[in-house]
């Protein structure tokens, strides 16, 4: 599912893909971007909670954000993105690739803006989401496969659309030091 396009610019404004854009700081990139002016496709592997990403976006004034389905390890997934940004705009000037996964099993599921972590810093609620998941072989395929080949695929992907940017094409990868291997204690 796509959102209600009709009223964004076309092939002249700058372009931002942002990968993971439904929550969190991917939400917050949005936002700045589109604040900046620059027409942002929020991407995400959850239709229902990117499109109310995106109407929360255009409800805060910033009409130039439209959601597009993705899910960052389904190569037709990427390709339909592609097509569609090919189609649309042309082009491709900002790639944040921000989608990812913890690679740990939760025994529910773990929303990092809840009310549980309010007052705790950052090592607190690292040490609270280590005691409510644990790591598992699948978990770990599942955070590789997202979080470095998802990633991989979708630059090779929009990398020519990037290229055609006449030199202003940019990736950010955004990244957290919640999968930094610890040992021991941090006491």
């Amino acid at each position: 599912m796509e959102g209600d396009i009709s009223s964004l610019p076309t092939k002249s404004a700058r372009v931002a893909v942002v990968t993971g854009g439904n929550k969190g700081i991917g939400l917050e990139v949005c936002r700045q971007l589109a604040a900046d002016g620059i027409t942002v496709v929020l991407t995400a592997r959850d239709e229902t909670r990117g499109v109310e990403a995106a109407e929360k976006l255009r409800g805060m004034g910033l009409s130039c954000v439209i959601f597009h389905h993705l899910e960052v390890t389904d190569s037709s997934s990427v390709s339909r993105l592609a097509d569609f940004l090919t189609t649309r705009f042309g082009k491709l000037e900002i790639l944040v690739n921000n989608a990812a996964v913890s690679g740990m099993e939760h025994a529910q599921r773990v929303d990092t803006n809840e009310e549980q972590f309010v007052g705790m810093d950052k090592q607190q609620r690292l040490e609270w989401l280590n005691k409510q998941g644990r790591e598992t072989y699948d978990a770990a395929k599942n955070g590789v496969q997202t979080n470095y080949y998802g990633t991989k695929l979708v630059i090779q992907t929009l990398l020519p659309l990037l290229l055609q940017s006449s030199g202003e094409g940019r990736i950010v990868n955004v990244s957290s030091d919640a999968g930094l291997l610890r040992v021991g204690s941090s006491n």
